[in-house]
């Protein structure tokens, strides 16, 4: 009765987290048969008891079945919280070693993995509450910290800091000068090589001004720029309709 009442509370929880965390949920009946997300998730936890039971066979076949129908494939061996919600699923991979914690959300494509052969913690561990976005990956035995945001698309391998934001390949620590991305809007998200990018344009005018001037007080003719279309050009598409 006790194991019966605990996984009824389970799955309640389960289906309450996707009304939590997207909006598209619109009825219980909705979310029981059609997100794949929740069925992987649920998938896994039989797998992940036949796992922590030694039963190795029909734990891998469980995950094998739950990936065929559903496309997200997570290893039995993997840890995951309370509250963990994959959106939009298809294409995740969860490794074996990974450790997810509480609160965790994850959009298609994702992937958790390894980067050795040697056995032992070779898949990162994600603190609580982290959202990452489509298409990101994490690589090897790293942490991403609490309530960090991975940019979509973003390849992680080192570890991440709890509460930043993570964007690029390789992934990289951004100073987020908006408001807190806590939904991970991408629209709003810094790019660092767009910044470099600007950084240097903006080096390269200044220099141009100085070196006008020393050729004009020094009587030199100025020689035209082919290149003047073409930097204008890299401005417009890194200023993303900013000025830079």
């Amino acid at each position: 009765m006790g194991a019966g009442a605990t996984l009824c509370r389970t799955l309640r929880e389960d289906i309450k987290t996707v009304f939590e965390k997207d909006p598209a949920a619109r009825s219980i009946l909705e979310v029981f048969f059609c997100y794949p997300g929740l069925h992987a998730l649920w998938f896994y936890r039989v797998a992940h008891f036949f796992w922590r039971h030694r039963l190795y066979f029909l734990g891998r076949l469980t995950s094998h079945l739950g990936r065929f129908f559903t496309g997200i494939e997570i290893h039995p061996g993997a840890k995951i919280g309370r509250r963990f919600f994959i959106d939009h699923g298809s294409g995740v991979v969860i490794g074996e070693t990974s450790e997810i914690g509480d609160d965790v959300l994850m959009y298609q494509g994702v992937v958790l993995g390894g980067t050795t052969l040697k056995k032992g913690k070779r898949h990162p561990t994600i603190g609580n509450n982290v959202v990452m976005g489509t298409g990101a990956v994490a690589l090897g035995a790293i942490t991403i910290g609490d309530g960090a945001r991975i940019g979509s698309g973003s390849v992680v391998v080192k570890s991440v800091p709890p509460g930043v934001t993570v964007v690029g390949i390789p992934g990289r620590v951004v100073e987020d000068r908006h408001k807190p991305i806590l939904d991970l809007e991408h629209g709003q998200l810094p790019d660092p090589v767009a910044e470099a990018i600007r950084l240097v344009l903006r080096e390269q005018e200044k220099l141009e001004a100085r070196l006008e001037k020393v050729e004009k007080y020094s009587g030199l003719v100025s020689v035209g720029d082919e290149l003047v279309k073409e930097r204008e050009k890299v401005i417009r598409e890194f200023s993303q309709g900013e000025g830079i």
